[in-house]
């Protein structure tokens, strides 16, 4: 009798080894297998084989968290290791309004403002209105014939109660939502002695079993099929138990989740009412108009299988501890800070100069550019549970590495309807790429052969490009000010010219000069170091630089950081409300990374590609005579286009002449003052004032 390979899982090998070992029986000798109804009878058993093996792998993958497809099976190995996925997250919103109470009668000392529904939007889910509510009653006084309900969050949802009553005669009682979008945080739960009790006792959230013993009121929570949740109490050992007869309350909120994002109109759709001489009344008029504070926003899903894949085993390996910056890097977004689109977290003794003691955080929320301070202090206040003591989190504001791009793209004019339409598609292709996950993120690194590549395959008229890789930064000022500003990118500098003019800058105005000035370098003989001057030009295009104070500060080349000595900066660029001054540098590498806290990004509104006619591919010159030569080089221009609203710059170029024009920058995001220095951020202070890059 041969051998059996068991291995085999396909339906066709099953078969054939079926038949190869009734072959070994001298019984089926010469026997027919493909002719008979034998043959059925091996199809029958090879696809019973078949089904068998198939659900037994599917089995086995089902049992780790690596390869197991369905969510509860994820969920249940999850919280095995004592990961819960984050639920489904309701947008929230600001609004105010007031109430006239004018020809309200009797006349009410406050109004109060129910739980439930208080504003519906005009936009829809599907067809269903955006309903907003508040968790709980909210009553203000009145003054003046006016009642002002003045920056109340609202949440996107519909707020509902579900009631329990505890047996210790059902051991295998469950107390389970029955509804799915269920936002977790919001969950309020509180128990009374029975049904008819009057008192009741609000339990609080537990993730773990540290600082809790018998008589702590907590509740424990975990996911379960189908998306919904069940809530479970203590054992009197971790955590109160629950007495026969308990009554339990559950209020919470279901959400639609990332899809209740965006909404900035509302109506009013509550109900306010007032008590007097132990009546209520409801108030239906001298309701004004609702204004919302800002768009509604933070709604998410419910945290993807892959998200939970990935940050359960993370998650178990810190040990609810963060000493490590993988620890942090896994605990912030998964536990303490959902709504972490990228996060990078380094040590201060990584900086230059160093900092010890203290780790430095740097968010990108999923939205906005930064995170608003009361935000920032409520992550290191959670941090303190989890953070080692003697180490002091600190989070840094979100700082922009832009990367400009010029680049001139030979294209065969036979192969290309127009000039207009290889353009657009190769602009296109490059903002494809800058909003890709290569890039937009912490610790990314801009792939220059990827990108010329992919400039090169936009067309197939494209012959070849020659690109042109710029970096910058733009550095936030305190107009008069005097302050100390330091600012890194992260990537060495590309020392061109030993006579300086290496950085660019746009136009800025200081204490002391009457004439718009730009920054200007002078390496050092060891070419890794430097010193920054400030000079004048007659107009933007001009070669004939007029320095006007030299020593302002340094520059490291190896590091790419420059600082600039105490000085006080009258008025920069205008973008986005803030005074700013576009430092620009040419990298010693194209291959640009984002270094430490800087979250790199393309900037392809501040990039440039120009199509060339590639007479050679085209056959118009084919002795090259012709031929367009491009400059691997930057531009020769020693400034940057921009400066203070107020002031008129004259911009030449190679193409035309535009004079008496104002130049203002383009918008950017935000970023903080104040920071910590070294080789990729910005910031620094003296005792007259800050500044930051951003």
């Amino acid at each position: 009798m041969p051998l059996v390979n068991f291995t085999n899982l396909d339906f066709e090998d099953v078969k054939t080894t079926l038949k190869e070992y009734l072959k070994s029986n001298s019984n089926f000798t010469d026997y027919d297998f493909e002719g008979s109804n034998l043959s059925s009878i091996l199809d029958v058993l090879a696809y019973n084989t078949y089904i068998t093996s198939y659900n037994a792998n599917m089995v086995a993958n089902e049992v780790f968290i690596d390869t197991a497809t369905l969510r509860e099976n994820v969920i249940a190995l999850a919280r095995n290791i004592g990961y819960t996925p984050r639920s489904r997250k309701a947008a929230t919103s600001s609004i105010s309004f007031f109430v006239d109470t004018t020809n309200i009668t009797p006349r009410p000392a406050s109004l109060t403002l129910r739980r439930g529904t208080v504003a519906t939007s005009s936009a829809s889910f599907g067809g269903t209105g955006g309903a907003f509510c508040i968790l709980d009653d909210i009553t203000v006084p009145v003054i003046n014939n006016i009642a002002s309900f003045n920056n109340i969050t609202i949440f996107e949802g519909t707020v509902l109660q579900k009631n329990f009553t505890y047996s210790d005669r059902n051991p295998q009682q469950k107390f389970i939502l029955p509804n799915i979008g269920v936002d977790t945080d919001l969950i309020r739960v509180s128990v009374k002695n029975n049904s008819s009790s009057t008192a009741s006792v609000k339990y609080s959230l537990q993730d773990n079993l540290f600082n809790i013993n018998s008589e702590s009121k907590v509740y424990f929570l975990q996911e379960v099929a189908d998306e919904r949740y069940e809530i479970f109490f203590g054992d009197g050992v971790f955590g109160q138990k629950l007495e026969d007869s308990n009554y339990i309350t559950v209020n919470y909120l279901t959400s639609h989740g990332d899809s209740g994002n965006g909404f900035s109109q509302f109506a009013f759709n509550g109900r306010i009412t007032y008590v007097r001489d132990g009546s209520e009344y409801v108030v239906s008029e001298g309701i004004s108009l609702v204004t919302p504070d800002y768009s509604s926003r933070g709604g998410s899903s419910i945290e993807a299988v892959e998200s939970v894949r990935k940050y359960a085993p993370k998650v178990y390996a810190t040990q609810n501890r963060a000493v490590t910056a993988d620890d942090y890097e896994t605990l912030v977004p998964s536990k303490i800070y959902p709504d972490t689109e990228s996060i990078s977290v380094f040590g201060g003794e990584d900086l230059i100069p160093p900092q010890y003691g203290k780790v430095f955080i740097s968010i990108k929320p999923k939205f906005g550019d930064f995170l608003p301070n009361l935000i920032k202090d409520n992550i290191k206040l959670k941090l303190k549970k989890y953070a080692v003591a003697g180490i002091v989190p600190e989070i840094l504001d979100l700082k922009y590495l832009f990367i400009e791009i010029s680049s001139r793209v030979y294209y065969n004019t036979n192969l290309a309807p127009s000039a207009a339409d290889v353009s657009t598609t190769v602009s296109n292709n490059a903002a494809k790429y800058s909003d890709s996950t290569e890039l937009n993120k912490y610790g990314a690194r801009f792939k220059y052969s990827k990108f010329l590549k992919i400039l090169d395959d936009s067309h197939e008229s494209v012959t070849s490009n020659i690109t042109v890789v710029k970096i910058r930064r733009d550095l936030r000022i305190v107009p008069n000010t005097i302050a100390e500003y330091q600012i890194g990118f992260g990537n060495q500098f590309y020392i061109k010219r030993t006579d300086g003019y290496n950085i660019k800058s746009s136009a800025f105005r200081v204490a002391g000069i009457n004439e718009n000035v730009y920054l200007g370098d002078i390496p050092n003989t060891d070419r890794s170091t430097g010193s920054l001057f400030f000079f004048t030009l007659p107009n933007v295009g001009s070669q004939n630089p007029s320095i006007v104070r030299t020593n302002v500060g340094r520059i490291d080349y190896v590091n790419g950081i420059i600082t600039l000595n105490a000085i006080n900066i009258i008025a920069g660029m205008e973008k986005d409300g803030q005074q700013t001054i576009e430092i620009e540098a040419t990298p010693l590498s194209n291959d640009v990374v984002g270094l430490q806290d800087l979250y790199l990004q393309l900037d392809t509104s501040n990039s440039t590609f120009e199509m060339v006619s590639d007479e050679i591919a085209s056959g118009l010159d084919p002795s090259a005579s012709s031929y367009i030569v491009s400059s691997s080089y930057a531009d020769g221009n020693l400034v940057r286009v921009g400066g203070p609203e107020n002031v008129a710059i004259t911009q030449t170029t190679t193409d035309s002449s535009i004079t008496n024009t104002s130049f203002t920058g383009t918008t950017t995001t935000s970023g903080s003052t104040g920071g910590s220095t070294g080789g990729s951020t910005g910031g620094g202070s003296t005792p007259s004032g800050s500044g930051s890059g951003y």
